[in-house]
């Protein structure tokens, strides 16, 4: 389980835009979005600095936080 805090998140447009990105590198990872704290948490085997790089991609600031 990794956990990312989106700063420019704060829509319902853009938890599906960020869920979109993630599941864009693989189709069978979960994405929860928490809007009131930004926070996304995903579920499956991707690495952290390819999701990062996804989201800045798809234009939004993101930073992998603790597990």
């Amino acid at each position: 389980m990794l956990r990312f805090h989106v700063s420019n998140m704060n829509c319902g447009g853009c938890a599906k835009g960020v869920t979109r990105a993630v599941q864009g590198l693989d189709g069978d990872v979960k994405v929860d979005v928490d809007l009131s704290s930004r926070e996304i948490t995903v579920r499956g085997a991707v690495d952290p600095s390819r999701v990062v790089a996804a989201l800045r991609q798809a234009g939004y600031e993101a930073r992998a936080l603790g597990a």
